[in-house]
């Protein structure tokens, strides 16, 4: 276990195990290579704290929480720099844009965040579903898929 200073959470015991290395960084931070996934208390989301930028956080879905029909589709290009094996080692997240009114906020489809759940490297990938957009509706979203019963 180690202390580190976050952005969300002030200082923080993290261990390990919740370190996500991304050898390529994430558009527009690609000088980071070393986040921190970290639970956001009982709620669907994550906050990715970047290792030793404690200003530097993103906040994080998995997909499938909040849309009913929800099916990753990224290059077998993706897949494969990853070094993954099985598709069940594969976690897949969105990165939320949280604007003023919280019930506008948004996912970011369109580039999933992709990580080996074994060796915990990760990359930013691009959808291969054109119906994914960078400002997907997660409030409506997740009404529609309540409606459905899903």
């Amino acid at each position: 276990m180690q202390t580190i200073k976050s952005r969300v959470f002030g200082e923080i015991e993290v261990s390990e195990k919740q370190l996500i290395k991304f050898p390529d960084g994430i558009l527009g931070f690609e000088f980071i290579r070393e986040y921190y996934l970290l639970d956001i208390g009982d709620s669907p989301f994550y906050s990715l704290q970047a290792a030793g930028e404690a200003e530097i956080a993103f906040v994080l879905i998995q997909p499938e929480t909040f849309m009913k029909d929800y099916r990753l589709s990224i290059s077998n290009a993706d897949m494969e720099l990853l070094g993954l094996e099985q598709k069940e080692d594969l976690l897949d997240f969105a990165i939320v844009t949280v604007p003023e009114n919280p019930a506008d906020m948004t996912a970011n489809l369109q580039g999933p965040l992709i990580v080996n759940r074994k060796t915990r490297i990760a990359r930013q990938a691009i959808s291969l579903n054109e119906e994914f957009c960078t400002k997907h509706p997660i409030l409506a979203a997740l009404q529609e898929k309540n409606r459905g019963g899903a």
